[in-house]
This record gives C-alpha cells, sequence and structure tokens, in this order.
C-alpha cells in the first residue's frame, strides 16, 4: 500500500476551558501530586513572583514517567524546582555575556571590511550592494525605524548637523538589532565581504551564516529569560568542512545547550584567544552538582575537548 500521499487527518481542536487558580491551591495540589514543600509561604511567594507557569518547566524534569500522570518523583522538592531555576538563571547570564563579544565583534567586523572594500561609508544603506532588493528594502525600513526612534546622541548630533538621509556605517550597526545585522550579513552581494568576515572567525561563509543564526537564537533566549538550560534547538547548526579543531560530533546530534556553548567558545576563541569561558563553564556546573549535565547534551569528558583547552 503506498502511504505516501495518504493526507494526515488534522488534529481535533478543543476549546481552552482551564480556569486561574491562586497561588494557594496550586501549592496544596503540587503537594497532593508528590512533590515536597516545607515553607509553603515562601512558595507561594515564588509563585506570585515568578509565575506557576514559568516554574513549571523546572519543574518537569522531577516528574515520574509517564510525565501526563503529574506526579513527582519520590525526593522531589521545591526546594530542588528552585535550584534548576537559579542555575538556568546564572547559565543565561553567563551566556549572553559571552555572547555579547561575538556581537560587537561581528559588527565591527561587518563595518569594518565593508567600507573597505566597497570604499563607501554608506554601503549599508546602498541597494547596488544587496543581493535581493526586496530584503534590503525591508531591511532598510528596519533601519529607519531604529535610526528615527534613536535618542543616541551621536545620532541625534548627525540628524541635525548632516543632509544624508541615512548615517554611516560605523553608526547604523551600532544601533541595528544583531537579528537584522545578521540578515543584512546574509544579504550582501560581494563576496569578499562576506568571506572577509567569515574568516575572522576561522570559518568559511555558509557555517558561519549558519552559526550566526545559533547564536542570534540563543541571545534572543536569554533576553526573554527563556529557559535554555535543557532546550532542544529548533534548527541545526551546520558542520564546517574545516575547522581548527574537531567537530563536536555526538549522539545528540548538535540540538542542545552544550552545542550552543560550544560554537559560542569556538567564536570566541577566534577574536580572544585567551577568554576564560571555560573556566566560567566549569565553576558553574561545580556550583550546582545536582544538575544532569546529560540533559544539556554535556559529552563525558568534555573538559578535554580541545576548542576548550
Amino acid at each position: 500500500m503506498n502511504t505516501r500521499n495518504t493526507k494526515v487527518a488534522p488534529p481535533t481542536l478543543v476549546p481552552f476551558t482551564k480556569t486561574y487558580t491562586s497561588t494557594q491551591y496550586l501549592i496544596k495540589l503540587l503537594q497532593l501530586r508528590g512533590l515536597q514543600i516545607t515553607d509553603t509561604l515562601k512558595a507561594q511567594r515564588y509563585l506570585q513572583s515568578i509565575g506557576y507557569y514559568r516554574l513549571s518547566g523546572y519543574m518537569y524534569p522531577f516528574l515520574e514517567q509517564p510525565k501526563e500522570a503529574h506526579l513527582y518523583k519520590k525526593l522531589a522538592s521545591f526546594e530542588k524546582v528552585m535550584m534548576l531555576y537559579r542555575f538556568d538563571k546564572k547559565l543565561r547570564l553567563l551566556i549572553f555575556n559571552e555572547i555579547e563579544k561575538i556581537e560587537v565583534a561581528v559588527r565591527s567586523a561587518i563595518v569594518n571590511i565593508g567600507c573597505e572594500v566597497t570604499k563607501n561609508p554608506f554601503w549599508m544603506s546602498d541597494v547596488q550592494n544587496f543581493v535581493d532588493s526586496s530584503i534590503h528594502h525591508a531591511t532598510m525600513g528596519l533601519m529607519r525605524k531604529e535610526v528615527d526612534n534613536s535618542r543616541e546622541d551621536y545620532l541625534v548630533h548627525f540628524k541635525s548637523t548632516y543632509s544624508s538621509p541615512f548615517p554611516p556605517a560605523w553608526i547604523l550597526a551600532e544601533v541595528l538589532p544583531f537579528g537584522v545585522l545578521t540578515k543584512l550579513y546574509d544579504n550582501i552581494k560581494n563576496k569578499v565581504i562576506k568571506k572577509r568576515v567569515a574568516k575572522m572567525f576561522c570559518l568559511d561563509v555558509k557555517p558561519f551564516k549558519s552559526w550566526l543564526t545559533i547564536v542570534y537564537l540563543t541571545r534572543n533566549s536569554c533576553c526573554h529569560h527563556a529557559r535554555v538550560w535543557n532546550r532542544v534547538n529548533a534548527i541545526r547548526p551546520m558542520q564546517p568542512h574545516s575547522l581548527h579543531v574537531p567537530w563536536c560530533t555526538k549522539g545528540n546530534a548538535q540540538l542542545r545547550i552544550y552545542d550552543n556553548l560550544w560554537i559560542i567558545k569556538y567564536l570566541l576563541n577566534s577574536i580572544s584567544p585567551q577568554n576564560d569561558m571555560f573556566g566560567k563553564v566549569r565553576i558553574l556546573l561545580s556550583n550546582f552538582p545536582e544538575v544532569d549535565v546529560k540533559a544539556m547534551g554535556f559529552p563525558t569528558g568534555w573538559e578535554k575537548d580541545s576548542v576548550w583547552i
């Protein structure tokens, strides 16, 4: 029987009928399901200030199988849930701090190399420098919005002094969101610019674009306080043909946060060889020994991977 063209019936949708429940009720419900809560008033304050829905993502690993039964494992406690929540917060801060260095370096590389190759300080706002004019038009709309809304002193000075419709590249790059900048890079027509920028990070253009997307999405998760410690990536990073160190090929198929950390470390090594990210990660893990690093994609002996050394 040929099943290739068989249409799958869409799921039956039902109305959302759940109602708001008080924190007092939620505390009792969690206790009934087996979660140990020694200080109910303290737990109630956490639910009020953080939110049950946000914390539920950190409760999930403590559920027995099948998870749908909503019964907690023996010794699972609200204190352990909060431990995981605090670990994830510190992990996000660590990641964001390291990504900031990469983001600044990417901005600088695109600006400097673009200006040098095109001999035009306004090359970012010139459609002739880009492959897809419609994409660049949309990017220009975002640029215009950022320039018009910005109250930075240097932009106020530029707009009140010069007649040019857009600032030079080194000013534009400072106000463009990182996601817009990555799209702009992807749309650059001149291959020399793209190759030289990627080369600064010891990569070819295609894997560099892929890894920039990983960095950008990870950055967004950190900015929006989303759970990252056991998150599964929505996209798979491209494996480069050549690297300065062996690629992190593991059973988890490059979909866990360890691989994001590995990519961030590789990029950091290219621009700041003496960076201390390894020490920061190791200290964080040692401060939270109960965290399951396998759920994060950390392989056994990860510390010996040459990217960390």
